[in-house]
């Protein structure tokens, strides 16, 4: 079984499991922003856009700098490389299982096709 750090695990997924900070990830992919502008598409306030960086924060997603009043914020998809080799491991279940389930539709589908008629 994959044993990874699972403090640090948690906090990655629990940073993922949110769709607001997913997509601050998403755009911070184009480059650093501060907290403003992460969260102007949103209907949040500046404080609950901190919360959001601060949970993407603990789980080492993003790096805040901070210059007299403004917070930068800026990517670090090196935590998403220990969450992508959790999935890895299970993404074989998953591949035997759809397999096994393309045999089945393929063997349903192969009894619902009609009989050849007969020739007289």
């Amino acid at each position: 079984m994959v044993e990874l750090e699972t403090p640090h695990l948690s906090s990655i997924f629990h940073a993922l499991g949110d769709a607001t900070r997913r997509s601050m990830l998403r755009e911070l992919v184009r480059g650093e922003r501060t907290v403003g502008q992460l969260a102007q598409p949103f209907a949040i306030s500046l404080a609950a856009a901190s919360k959001h960086i601060k949970a993407l924060e603990n789980a080492g997603l993003i790096r805040r700098e901070v210059h007299g009043r403004t917070h930068l914020c800026r990517l670090d998809p090196g935590p998403l490389a220990s969450a992508q080799q959790w999935l890895s491991f299970y993404e074989h279940f998953w591949t035997d299982r759809l397999d096994v389930l393309e045999q089945l539709l393929h063997k349903e589908d192969t009894r619902k096709l009609p009989k050849p008629k007969k020739r007289k």
